[in-house]
């Protein structure tokens, strides 16, 4: 049976709109919306469960309808058929394709994580803007990361505007989330090297350490950087030489930096 939905006064769409603009609520529900067919098949083949399943007739086509409906457990889904006014009131961004998924959360583990033998692992401790946490994810996806490790976090991730910024690789990397003692833990217990990325006097460039062993690269905040402890406890802390005027750069960038350094250390070809 497909439900219809063509108020925006019912109690379902507000139950979404506050699951797009409220962490507690996401957190007290294990619920979150995913937005975008793309985003919708990248969590599918990634594991996670779809309650509900809104679309707009109005916008999507019926092939890449029926073409997701194949992909997915539809007799465990509630399908919801909205009108058009409805869409683009709980639509949090313009220009998808007329479907809009509630799914279930999953619990991040560090404990959960599968690594292999010789791990490259980015951690982000603190990390407070969306946009950024979402571009940290493309570039793990980008350079196949073997997990994206969160210390601290300040939000959710499963707020909308990282999975949008993410592209919807929030999805395709290995994530979990601890604390920076947790964390520090699961690393030494796996003789994981640690390279901190830290404005210091004792920071060694970058392209001078060698990636070849597990490793992991650990960057901060762009206001505060990374907490003591991981100064502290790297192997090595490491900086990108800056030469103009400005002594940093966007976190995500400076992980790209490393991380394709490390990807290059290891015998990976980035242009194939």
């Amino acid at each position: 049976m497909i439900k219809e939905i063509s108020s925006t006064q019912n109690d379902l769409i507000k139950e979404i709109i506050q699951l797009q603009t409220k962490s507690k609520i996401r957190k007290k529900k294990g619920l979150f919306v995913i937005e975008g067919l793309r985003e919708i098949k990248l969590s599918v083949a990634s594991g996670y469960v779809i309650q509900k399943l809104l679309f707009c007739e109005d916008i999507i086509a019926r092939e890449a309808l029926d073409g997701l409906l194949e992909l997915i457990e539809v007799k465990n889904i509630e399908l919801i058929r909205v009108s058009l006014k409805v869409y683009e009131r709980i639509a949090h961004r313009k220009g998808t394709e007329g479907i809009i998924s509630v799914s279930l959360f999953k619990i991040l583990k560090l404990n959960d994580l599968k690594l292999n033998k010789n791990p490259l692992i980015l951690v982000a401790e603190a990390s407070e803007k969306p946009g950024n946490l979402g571009a940290l994810f493309r570039t793990a996806d980008a350079a196949n990361l073997d997990a994206v490790i969160i210390a601290n976090p300040i939000t959710d991730l499963y707020n909308p505007n990282i999975i949008r910024s993410s592209v919807g690789c929030v999805f395709t990397n290995q994530i979990a989330v601890g604390s920076t003692n947790e964390i520090l833990t699961f690393l030494k217990q796996r003789e994981i090297h640690i390279y901190s990325a830290a404005l210091r006097s004792d920071s060694v460039r970058y392209d001078q350490v060698a990636y070849k062993n597990p490793s992991a690269i650990v960057v901060g905040t762009e206001a505060t950087g990374l907490s003591r402890e991981w100064t502290e406890e790297a192997t090595e802390n490491i900086i990108i030489p800056m030469q103009g005027k400005i002594d940093s750069l966007n976190v995500s960038v400076s992980a790209a930096i490393v991380i394709f350094e490390a990807k290059r250390q290891r015998n990976f070809e980035t242009l194939q």
